[in-house]
């Protein structure tokens, strides 16, 4: 995953970012559950995963591997140690771009105990020598430590005791099959339902000592991105308001005000989000317009735009892509409360943005369309990007 320092030090500077700072990793642990009966959300995920680990328990063996995806904040991390406290086995973390050479995985690999759980982070980050160390490390339990140099090297195999890997990955295309392959159970982690991410914040106002109506909690939720991350980030910004103003209890109009000063809108949306929307819209009458035409238009670098502002907005139905460039959505003329142009080129993007396979002439048509658009959607991301659009 390639991303800019630039565009790192933004992400992580947003309040409804995915990302966690390391200021935030002691308040996220004292709010993470301990049991699976007490995870909220991703129930298909955590019904398979508790008959994966009840049936390692009564087999007396250890959990198969466990690979985990999806985008950040969804859990994956609080699944990894909900995994080793359900076995009642020590957890160890480590991460995929902290494993750069096959010594300092065999390092870890080493120093493993019967049963134990290793929780590799973001593990499609890891050196290709130490993903084919860990292949057989997964498979056999053992690992071949090269000694010397030359002709002279030797090989030294290692047992290794039974243990479990959790591997987690925000980008599980970038893995290698033979490395996907080896898992035994992969789930992937959805975005929360706004009912979801009530009953997080519920829980964790609870361990938070807070008092929340009921509408207070519905407008935390509706701002927090399908995230719980991002949800318990905002309740705590919610109570640092609370304390400041003097309030006991908070009511939906105490949490929304909160919120509107940390420039959270009713949609979750923050200044970076709706910067962009506000240049496509007033600036660029709604699009097409480049990438890289807009990352100036609202002051950021392209990576910003692109991998911090644009998968929120796009998944929202707020922005378009289209081979011509980023187009702004009917949705968002409607959020910013302007009004949208009525010209048939406008028309005819929205049209192309909203075509289904059902209004094709046939299925060959249908697919053949989805192949070129997603052609063009390739080509869009390389020519876009240009100065010279």
């Amino acid at each position: 995953m390639t991303e800019s320092a630039f565009s790192s030090d933004s992400n992580s500077e947003r309040i409804v970012a995915g990302s966690v700072s390391h200021e935030e990793r002691e308040v996220e642990a004292a709010l993470r559950p301990r049991h699976l009966a007490d995870f909220v959300g991703q129930h298909r995920v955590r019904n398979q995963l508790s008959l994966v680990l009840e049936a390692a328990k009564l087999r007396g063996a250890t959990a198969d591997h466990i690979l985990l995806s999806g985008p950040p904040g969804l859990g994956k991390t609080t699944l990894s140690m909900i995994v080793a406290e359900e076995m009642g086995a020590p957890l160890r973390i480590s991460s995929g771009p902290a494993i750069q050479h096959s010594g300092d995985l065999a390092a870890i690999l080493s120093s493993l105990t019967e049963g134990e759980v290793l929780f590799l982070d973001e593990i499609h980050r890891m050196s290709r020598p130490a993903e084919e160390m860990l292949y057989m490390a997964m498979e056999d339990f053992r690992v071949d430590i090269v000694v010397g140099k030359g002709a002279g090297a030797t090989s030294i195999p290692l047992e290794l005791p039974p243990f479990t890997i959790v591997g987690a990955t925000t980008r599980a295309g970038l893995l290698p099959g033979p490395l996907r392959d080896r898992f035994g159970f992969t789930g992937h982690l959805d975005f929360y339902s706004t009912d979801e991410l009530e009953m997080v914040l519920r829980r964790s106002a609870a361990m938070l000592d807070m008092r929340l109506s009921n509408e207070a909690f519905s407008e935390i939720a509706t701002r927090s991105r399908g995230t719980p991350r991002i949800a318990n980030r905002l309740l705590r910004r919610v109570r640092d308001w609370a304390l400041v103003s003097g309030l006991h209890d908070v009511d939906a109009r105490a949490a929304a005000a909160a919120l509107e000063m940390y420039e959270v809108d009713s949609r979750g949306l923050d200044r970076l989000d709706r910067s962009v929307l506000d240049a496509l819209c007033s600036k660029f009458h709604g699009g097409p317009v480049g990438l890289s035409t807009l990352a100036i238009a609202v002051g950021e670098e392209v990576e910003t735009v692109e991998t911090v502002a644009e998968p929120y907005l796009v998944r929202e139905g707020l922005l378009g892509r289209t081979p011509r460039g980023r187009i702004a959505m009917p949705a968002a003329w409607e959020h910013l409360g302007l009004t949208p142009p009525d010209d048939s080129a406008t028309q005819g993007l929205w049209s192309l943005m909203n075509d289904s396979p059902t209004g094709a002439r046939n299925p060959a048509e249908s697919t053949h369309a989805r192949q070129h658009s997603a052609v063009q959607e390739d080509m869009d991301d390389i020519l876009f990007t240009d100065e010279g659009e």
